[in-house]
């Protein structure tokens, strides 16, 4: 009798203690973050998601490149210029490229360049709503309705963050200091010939 009460007693301890984590993991995941917590998070996603690989200018030192953080996410430098390419080197079965900074690409898909991410609003996403910007990245459409977005920007992978997380990342966005820095426009395909040669 005393073995059932027992095994009972451990049962029952096991059970609230499971009930108990299940609410305090729920606790969690619809806890509401201040703006200050949504920044940190967004902080940490975009550090950590490889963001700056692209949107970031590179400096180069003797061990490699480190991130210009005077142009934290400002995107393809606007005094760059691409150095001259072969494109008849580009193709789905052929190459790829990209530039120094690692924020101009070229490919089948043409010429797309990494888009400047600071709150400027004459050349960053100052002006885009949050609205917009999860719409760009559920999508992968400019402001959630333009052009689409081109590789090497791995839309389809942000847009499967949940709601928190992209509004995390704009609320961090939001708060860095506005950079002016207006980027080129995309090159399609069968303009890349004539980009090129006028180099």
């Amino acid at each position: 009798m005393h073995k059932f009460l027992f095994i009972g007693f451990i049962i029952l301890m096991f059970s609230a203690l499971l009930l108990m984590q299940i609410g305090c993991t729920q606790e969690v995941e619809n806890k509401t973050l201040s703006q200050e917590e949504m920044v940190a998070l967004g902080k940490y996603i975009v550090s950590t998601s490889g963001c700056d690989d692209c949107h970031t200018p590179k400096i180069f030192t003797e061990t490699g490149f480190v991130f210009d953080t005077t142009r934290l996410l400002a995107g393809f430098p606007e005094e760059q210029v691409l150095p001259p390419l072969d494109v008849n080197m580009i193709g789905p079965d052929k190459w790829i490229a990209t530039e120094k900074h690692l924020s101009g690409w070229v490919g089948p898909w043409g010429i797309s360049y990494a888009s400047n991410l600071t709150p400027d609003n004459a050349t960053g996403i100052g002006a885009v709503s949050e609205e917009m910007f999860i719409k760009t990245l559920r999508e992968g459409r400019l402001k959630g309705v333009g052009r689409p977005l081109l590789p090497p920007m791995p839309w389809q992978v942000y847009g499967m963050k949940n709601d928190q997380d992209l509004k995390a990342i704009y609320a961090y966005l939001q708060s860095l200091k506005p950079i002016k820095n207006e980027v080129p426009q995309p090159v399609l395909p069968d303009k890349m010939g004539e980009f090129f040669a006028n180099k």
